[in-house]
């Protein structure tokens, strides 16, 4: 786990491109069906949404998460504890913010974007909830620890 600010914004940015590029495939598919052109069509869109997303994460949902650890649990809790409450209020800061960003990419301000807003948050908390917590999570901890300190994940 990051140690350090700098450390922080390399796990970061690890996590939202993992993130927000596969849920970007997801509500591309969700919307136009699986194309030949669904992964350029994905792409294309990922660099504005990475951008919103890190935003986001950065500066608002992990102090919203950060509050939530110190909230249920105890700097001496069991790590596990306190990634599963990082992790799960991190997705739904970000489910919450990201699916209105998409509304608005998709209908922009219109009097649809509410309704639009709240029928796509069940939709993207269903897939961003276990992707979080069964493939991005893991993965990115062990290539950050990879980076950060190659000999420790070594003889974990």
């Amino acid at each position: 786990m990051p140690t350090n600010k700098r450390e922080e914004l390399l796990f970061t940015i690890l996590m939202c491109a993992i993130m927000v590029f596969v849920m970007t495939v997801y509500n591309e598919m969700r919307i136009f069906g699986v194309t030949r052109n669904l992964i350029a069509e994905s792409w294309l869109g990922f660099p504005l949404a990475f951008i919103v997303g890190m935003c986001l994460d950065w500066f608002i949902v992990s102090h919203f998460a950060s509050f939530m650890r110190k909230k249920f649990t105890k700097e001496d809790s069991p790590a596990i504890k306190q990634i599963l409450t990082i992790s799960l209020s991190m997705v739904f800061g970000m489910v919450f913010f990201m699916s209105l960003f998409g509304a608005i990419l998709t209908v922009g301000i219109s009097p649809l974007l509410f309704k639009l807003w709240f029928i796509n948050i069940p939709y993207n908390l269903v897939v961003a909830l276990p992707l979080q917590l069964l493939i991005a999570g893991p993965l990115v901890r062990y290539i950050f620890g990879k980076i950060v300190n190659p000999a420790q994940v070594q003889h974990a």
